[in-house]
């Protein structure tokens, strides 16, 4: 192939719609979450993990049934199972990276945040006023202050059917627009983040923050409902039941695998293209997540992927023929040389960085 066809091909490819490195299967056997769990590791992946809203949608997608089905969210109680999680999916909490003030500390009982300036515990079910985030910026602003007071579950659901989600992330919730929006009131006002605690886990290990409660019907996992379900009645809203009690179910499957063998980028490369199909792509969020679901089982500190720079154009791109759009790059973990490619941090934040091809990592495959 030419270069300068290649190179036409690799920018047409951004706006191409999502690709996803995993599919749901429906199973219409009624069982309780436990034997759904096993079912499910032995067949497929794992029960489902849901990332987002268009995972949802997906999954409801994938049957016709309108009960109820086991997913695999369970909640494991106890104050020091309680994790932070942010609202806006693909944001994750970095203990680092924190705003909360000098007598904040996590014995504390409230599981929502509040903020003008630093951070604050705070129940949430109390009312106030909350900011946005706006993806798409269509208003030319990404941050909105919303002056209706409402509980933090609420406000959630106002920023997800105006705007994006809750600001979440330092950069939102504590980055420059923010700040100027707080300066423009003229005093300090406390409001709601989109960063809120719970004992909910996912069965697979997945830290994914998106929940999707209907909140007339689900209790916090305190008492004997621990598991969850999807009521597909109700537009796929969730609500916790006992774990016992017997339910049709959705498994996952994901299209990779992971090589727990160290071998060089071009070993790495032909061994994928022999046994299964490529190394794997990653062009959006999702399958950055299912890379990493992938990656944290490794025994090398990285994982090949199949990013390399290629110096006759002077760019990175995969090797199947997709355009960089999406990336994760480590703080100066992108280095533009000849002879560099791309691997993943097998744990931590799971950011890319360039390593000289003939390195030897474990390596992950895509089986599409």
């Amino acid at each position: 192939m030419q270069w300068s066809l290649f190179l036409l091909i690799l920018m047409g490819q951004c706006f191409f719609s999502t690709c996803y490195l995993y599919e749901y299967h429906f199973i219409r056997e009624n069982k309780t979450w436990e034997e759904a769990q096993k079912y499910c590791r032995e067949n497929y992946a794992d029960l489902a993990s849901v990332f987002d809203m268009a995972d949802m949608e997906r999954l409801r997608e994938s049957t016709e049934y309108e009960g109820k089905a086991w997913i695999g969210l369970f909640s494991n109680p106890g104050k020091e199972n309680r994790m932070w999680h942010w609202s806006l999916p693909g944001v994750k909490y970095n203990e680092l990276e924190t705003r909360w003030g000098p007598s904040e500390t996590d014995d504390q009982n409230e599981n929502c945040v509040q903020t003008r300036g630093n951070w604050t515990h705070v129940s949430c079910d109390k009312m106030m006023w909350f900011i946005c985030y706006d993806g798409k910026k269509r208003d030319g602003k990404s941050i909105h202050l919303i002056k209706d007071p409402k509980t933090w579950k609420k406000a959630q659901n106002y920023c997800r059917d105006h705007y994006t989600d809750l600001a979440s992330g330092l950069d939102q919730a504590d980055g420059e627009e923010f700040k100027i929006l707080k300066q423009s009131q003229g005093s300090p006002m406390n409001v709601w983040i989109g960063l809120f605690r719970d004992t909910w886990r996912w069965s697979d290990g997945s830290n994914f923050s998106f929940r999707h409660w209907n909140m007339e019907t689900f209790y916090d996992g305190q008492n004997n409902k621990k598991c969850a379900v999807t009521l597909l009645n109700t537009s796929g809203k969730w609500s916790s039941d006992e774990c016992n009690n017997k339910n049709p179910f959705f498994c996952y499957d994901d299209k990779l695998i992971l090589i727990n063998e160290n071998k060089t980028w071009e070993e790495a490369l032909d061994y994928c293209r022999l046994h299964h199909t490529d190394l794997v792509s990653i062009t959006n969020p999702h399958q950055q997540r299912e890379v990493e679901r992938r990656a944290k089982n490794a025994s090398s500190p990285y994982v090949w992927v199949g990013l390399r720079y290629a110096c006759v154009i002077y760019l990175w791109f995969w090797i199947s023929d997709k355009r960089v759009c999406y990336e994760n790059w480590a703080d100066k973990g992108k280095i533009d040389e000849c002879h560099r490619c791309a691997a993943m941090e097998r744990g931590g934040r799971y950011q890319w960085v360039s390593q000289r091809e003939h390195e030897k990592y474990n390596f992950i495959c895509s089986k599409q």
